[in-house]
C-alpha cells in the first residue's frame, strides 16, 4: 500500500471541518474572555478608529429585536443546518474549494452566534455595567436554553460627522460611521458571503443544479431484464 500524502489527506470535507472548528474556537475565546473580563458597556480604546467595547444582543444583525427570541434561535439552528447539509453535498459533488472554504466560513460564523444563544444562559450570570460576569454551575445562569444573549466587542468609529441640514429625517444630528458593533463570527459571516459574490459567482448560479443533484439522485442501475419482470407482474 502506498503512502497517504498531505494532499490527499486534506480532503475538502476535512478542510471545511477544521475551518469551521478553527473559527468556533477562535470566537467563543474572544467571547469568553471579553464577557468575563470586562463590564456590559465597558469600552477599551485601542486606537481612534477601533474600540473593544462589550454590549450584547439577542443575536440579531446590529441588535434588532422585533423578533421573538426563541423563533429567532431556532430558525438560526435551521439555517445552519441547512447550509451544512449544503457544504456536504458540495463536497460529495466536487465543489470549488474556494467554494467550499467561503461557504464553511458562514456556516462557522452563524454556528458561533448559535453557541451564544444555547449556553451562555445557562452557564454565566448577567452581565451588568457594575460587574464582570462569572461562570455558574449549568443550568443556574440568566436565561434558558435558546435565550442566551450574544457577545460583541468590535468597535470601528472610522469617522464621525453631521448630516447637513437638508438631510430629511437625519438632518443636522450627528453620526458615527462605522457605528455597528460586532464580533469575530460576525465578520467571518461577512467576508464568507462578500468572498462568495466576489470570487463564486459561477457556483452561485450552479446552486439550483447541486441541490436538485442531492436531493434527485439517479436510482442504481438495475439488472437487464429486473424493470420487466416487475412491469408484467400483476
Amino acid at each position: 500500500m502506498g503512502k497517504i500524502t498531505k494532499h490527499e489527506w486534506m480532503t475538502d470535507g476535512r478542510l471545511a471541518w477544521l475551518l469551521v472548528v478553527a473559527i468556533l474556537i477562535i470566537d467563543q475565546v474572544i467571547k469568553i474572555e471579553v464577557k468575563t473580563s470586562m463590564t456590559l458597556g465597558e469600552s477599551i480604546r485601542i486606537t481612534d478608529w477601533f474600540y473593544i467595547t462589550f454590549v450584547e444582543n439577542n443575536g440579531m444583525a446590529w441588535g434588532m429585536t422585533f423578533i421573538n427570541k426563541l423563533f429567532l434561535s431556532v430558525l438560526r439552528i435551521v439555517a445552519v443546518s441547512a447550509i451544512g447539509w449544503f457544504i456536504w453535498q458540495t463536497v460529495r459533488q466536487k465543489g470549488r474549494p474556494r467554494y467550499v472554504v467561503f461557504l464553511s466560513m458562514v456556516l462557522a460564523g452563524a454556528a458561533g452566534n448559535i453557541f451564544d444563544s444555547l449556553f451562555y444562559g445557562l452557564v454565566f450570570s448577567a452581565s451588568s455595567p457594575f460587574y464582570t460576569a462569572y461562570w455558574v454551575p449549568f443550568g443556574t445562569g440568566y436565561a434558558d436554553i435558546l435565550m442566551g444573549k450574544v457577545v460583541d466587542m468590535f468597535y470601528f468609529p472610522i469617522f464621525h460627522a453631521t448630516w447637513p441640514s437638508w438631510v430629511p429625517v437625519w438632518g443636522g444630528e450627528d453620526f458615527t460611521f462605522f457605528s455597528p458593533v460586532f464580533n469575530f463570527a460576525d465578520s467571518c459571516i461577512t467576508v464568507g458571503v462578500v468572498c462568495l459574490l466576489l470570487f463564486c459567482r459561477k457556483d452561485l448560479e450552479h446552486m439550483e443544479t447541486t441541490l436538485q443533484t442531492a436531493i434527485h439522485k439517479p436510482s442504481a442501475k438495475q439488472p437487464d431484464g429486473e424493470s420487466d419482470k416487475e412491469s408484467v407482474k400483476d
